[in-house]
């Protein structure tokens, strides 16, 4: 067969009858981002199994984390979780339960995000899945009883039944487990006991974090700041918003600003890694901790923050 003919044999066998591109099995009609940038990843759906039924460990019984290794901690109804990257690399997301309330949290290995989302039981239904399917080099990833496909950054169902529907984030630290651990002693984390077999010992992206090179193509690279330099991004009543850690490195451990007309405040701490946004009243917001090329990528219009700005809005 010719290369030309084969080609032409594999775009047809991506088009369903009405003609809509299909991609690892999903049906893309009407989505709200275009088929075309909508990209395989590479595993098939599933092929990056989710953790359904996690287990949880006490600091103590956490021996193979080290001080400085990265984990997502969340505050819930009163629970307290780490969610360690080690495990997470593998896995990209963790549907878990809490009080009454399924709580998915996923992280997308390519853009550095992690981001938890809370959901009723009405709409459990078997949780969440990975896709395979990337949009922004971001995972895109699906609810299993509609097949609709999720966009991670955006937080809002892009094709399928829910299309245009949003989630409901929660507050995530992005920080070191011995941050963490020092600040929740109570935490528990996420077990190893996975029920899968993988490495945790080991990252499957090699040196990625630590290059300038991406795997995959975005709509959109800013280039004022190192593509993996990371931030802390929010959008609040249409005004997004993105604080670089170089530029919080030199203004100072805390900062004053102002976002969708709500004053705000960054805690930011160099030797963690770590920011967090908080509310006028002291309250966590969820905001998102990634790379710069990630964020800028969805939100090109964002408002950067720089080191000379002064406390745009001092707290009363």
């Amino acid at each position: 067969m010719t290369r030309p003919l084969t080609l032409l044999l594999v775009l047809l066998l991506t088009l369903p009858a009405g003609g809509a591109p299909r991609k690892n099995g999903f049906d893309l009609e009407g989505a709200l981002l275009p088929a075309e940038a909508i990209r395989p990843g590479g595993p098939p759906r599933d092929g990056i199994p989710a953790i359904d039924r996690p287990r949880f460990d006490t600091p103590r019984q956490a021996t193979w984390l080290h001080p400085d290794d990265r984990v997502l901690g969340l505050e819930h109804d009163g629970a307290v979780r780490a969610y360690p990257i080690r495990i997470l690399d593998w896995h990209e997301i963790v549907n878990d339960r809490i009080g009454a309330d399924l709580v998915v949290v996923s992280y997308c290995p390519l853009c550095g995000t992690g981001v938890a989302f809370v959901l009723p039981d009405s709409r459990e239904s078997g949780g969440f899945g990975v896709s395979g399917l990337l949009y922004n080099s971001d995972v895109l990833f699906y609810d299993r009883a509609s097949q609709s496909l999720w966009s991670q950054i955006l937080m809002q169902a892009v094709s399928g039944p829910r299309k245009g529907e949003r989630l409901t984030p929660l507050p995530l630290e992005h920080t070191t487990w011995r941050d963490w651990r020092d600040r929740h002693p109570d935490t528990r984390v996420l077990s190893r006991d996975t029920g899968h077999r993988r490495n945790y010992d080991r990252g499957p992206y090699g040196d990625y974090a630590q290059r300038d090179d991406l795997y995959f193509p975005v709509s959109h690279l800013d280039r004022r700041y190192p593509p993996k330099e990371r931030v802390l991004g929010i959008v609040i009543d249409g005004d997004p918003r993105v604080w670089p850690f170089s530029e919080l490195a030199g203004a100072g451990a805390l900062i004053h600003d102002c976002v969708g007309g709500q004053k705000v405040e960054v805690r930011f701490h160099k030797m963690n890694g770590s920011a967090r946004l908080l509310d006028r009243d002291g309250r966590p917001l969820p905001a998102v901790t990634g790379y710069w090329f990630a964020w800028m990528a969805f939100h090109p219009d964002s408002r950067v923050f720089t080191a000379h700005e002064t406390s745009a809005a001092p707290m009363d």
